[in-house]
């Protein structure tokens, strides 16, 4: 089978990687003009206007980790030796936690630790180097060429046009544009839309600004938060490779004052400083990698659905990655999403590629059962977290207008379960099993240990000392620390 793959970021790559090594012969075309770079340090400023998140913090979770391992364990060993990291459970552990055991399925809770850009370069490095993709660079896509298909009477994807008004086939076409994707748009144009969606705002704009280690200078331990959330503001600290890290700090979209002012470098970093999870890493053992901050805004939960009540819009196309779901960057799923959509993708055309009307309702139902619910779980905490904004926003308490489920849940999180990640090995393990993608979205609120620690320990909150403030509570303290 020739597969099509429009767009070279990660999801598309992961998509190249996979298909290739299966047998099928793959093209890979990108827009963007990007030659490929000696090492990670250039990848870093590649010009990639089709990908903005490329330079902003990026997690690469268990989930996706895990996968690599049993898969592609050659990339994480690419990964390695161009300065990617891991991070490993049970290390760095709270000095709070107590009755620590490691178990056997610790062995998978694994974070890599890299720049999307070193990540993304290691994969085009791999797809290149073995010589079964063809990749073309500054290639643009603006349509889809189509047939009518004998059996089902439904369109048929059979290549894609270029901007260059030439076309190339394909037997299948995965399209993997990222967030920005026309593919709506090109569905339309042969009369195979409209594309149904659900959107819903984030309610952030993020902005990142990436630094490197001083000669003979060390991160902090890691020991404590990575990073908080105070209403106002959320913020966090990923390490990256080669002895980088990135700071983001993420306002609520109606916050324009706080917003232009950490568009600073400088106030950026003096902001950055009065937070506790971050300031560690700017006392003087860092320097920035560049004088821009990045911002990212119009960010969405989005899924588009391309099969309705069990019908395909068309055979012969299938979506990954952003293309077909996005959620809110600030949960650091996407790169893991993209690739584990890919890895899925792959199943799915092994089992029905003599098939493509099953192909695509087999891949649709997978997404469904395994990414969606993931989705899903980011809307409902956006959702809260607009509610939560605006009340801090407006100078009011968040619990007065919530209902009693809402300023109970609030309680149990703030009182409960944050102690909990310091002091219950238990619901530590599962927080972070959560976190990494390794169980569904509900488990751990489904699993009755779990939850009994963290209400014991929100039933003993009288009992323990104040909670370590993690900033200034109110906006307009954090406001005042700031230069002018």
């Amino acid at each position: 089978m020739h597969v099509v793959v429009v767009g070279g970021g990660v999801a598309g790559l992961s998509t190249a990687l996979k298909l290739s090594r299966v047998g099928h012969q793959v093209t890979v075309l990108e827009r963007d003009d990007t030659p490929m770079p000696e090492n990670a340090d250039d990848a870093f400023d590649w010009d990639r206007r089709g990908a903005p998140q490329v330079r902003h913090s990026h997690a690469f979770l268990a989930r996706l980790v895990s996968l690599l391992r049993q898969n592609e364990p050659d990339v994480l060993e690419k990964l390695f030796e161009a300065g990617a990291t891991e991070i490993k459970f049970g290390e760095d552990l709270p000095s709070t936690m107590v009755g620590f055991v490691p178990e056997a399925e610790d062995a998978e809770l694994s974070m890599l630790t890299c720049r999307r850009t070193t990540f993304e370069w290691v994969l085009r490095r791999v797809v290149l180097d073995e010589g079964r993709v063809i990749f073309k660079t500054g290639v643009g896509v603006n349509g889809f060429t189509h047939m009518i298909d004998d059996v089902s009477g439904r369109k048929q994807i059979t290549g894609v046009t270029l901007e260059n008004g030439t076309t190339l086939a394909g037997d299948l076409v995965v399209v993997a544009g990222g967030r920005r994707s026309s593919l709506p748009d090109w569905l339309n144009d042969i009369g195979a839309g409209p594309v149904l969606e659900e959107v819903e705002e984030t309610g952030i704009v993020y902005a990142s600004r990436f630094y490197r280690l001083n000669p003979d200078a060390v991160y902090p331990p890691r020991s404590g938060p990575i990073g908080g959330d105070l209403g106002y503001i959320k913020y966090g600290v990923f390490v990256g490779d080669n002895n980088t890290f990135s700071i983001t700090l993420a306002t609520p979209t109606a916050d324009n004052e706080l917003r232009s002012k950490l568009s600073d470098p400088s106030v950026f970093d003096e902001a950055a400083r009065k937070l506790v999870a971050t300031a560690p890493y700017l006392d003087g053992r860092a320097t920035a990698l560049s004088d821009e901050v990045y911002t990212m805004a119009g960010l969405l939960n989005r899924q588009r659905h391309y099969v309705v009540d069990g019908m395909p819009l068309v055979l012969g196309m299938l979506p990954v990655g952003d293309a077909v779901i996005c959620t809110n960057p600030l949960y650091g799923r996407g790169c893991s999403t993209g690739y584990w959509g890919a890895h899925l993708m792959t199943q799915a055309i092994a089992a029905h590629s003599d098939n493509l009307f099953d192909l695509a309702v087999e891949y649709d139902a997978v997404l469904q059962r395994e990414i969606i619910p993931w989705y899903r779980s980011t809307v409902e905490q956006d959702a809260e977290a607009r509610r939560v904004s605006a009340s801090l926003l407006n100078g009011e308490d968040p619990d007065v207008e919530a209902d009693d489920a809402k300023t109970f849940m609030r309680s149990v999180l703030r009182e409960g379960l944050l102690p909990a990640l310091r002091y219950d090995p238990v619901v530590f393990r599962a927080f972070i099993r959560n976190f990494n993608l390794l169980t569904a979205p509900d488990a751990m609120m489904k699993d009755t240990e779990v939850m009994n620690r963290v209400l014991a320990i929100w039933q003993d909150r009288a009992n323990r000392p104040a909670e370590v403030s993690i900033g200034p509570k109110l906006r307009r303290e954090f406001l005042e620390l700031l230069p002018a």
